[in-house]
């Protein structure tokens, strides 16, 4: 996740149709202190078709690894993997900037099903 508040060019809806943004639970969450930056391993339940996936946050501002299990939250499913020092990333989980550029988790705030698109 990166910070910045710059407008980005203009997109066609097609261009954004292809980034696929799904719902997930997340089943397991643990810390990640030798990560460049202090991040969170997230273990997310995207439902039957997409299935479990891993991914690195840089969370740790506002989050609790232990608080994290049971939350929904939104991520890219169809990003290449990143490897993050030792952990490969599977999916891009996503937030926005708070006043200090610490992440802030996007949040569901009704129950969707896991694997549920944004659209």
């Amino acid at each position: 996740m990166s910070g910045g508040s710059e407008r980005k060019a203009e997109i066609s809806f097609a261009d954004f149709d292809k980034v696929d943004i799904r719902a997930g639970t997340i089943v397991a969450a643990e810390p990640y202190p030798e990560a460049r930056k202090p991040a969170i391993k997230l273990t997310i339940d995207f439902g039957s078709v997409i299935g479990i996936k891993k991914s690195s946050a840089q969370i740790t501002r506002h989050y609790d690894p232990q608080t994290l299990v049971g939350r929904q939250v939104f991520a890219v499913v169809n990003f290449p993997p990143r490897q993050i020092g030792k952990f490969m990333s599977e999916v891009l989980t996503l937030g926005f900037p708070d006043s200090e550029g610490e992440v802030v988790l996007g949040a569901i705030d009704l129950k969707v099903p896991d694997g549920g698109r944004l659209f």
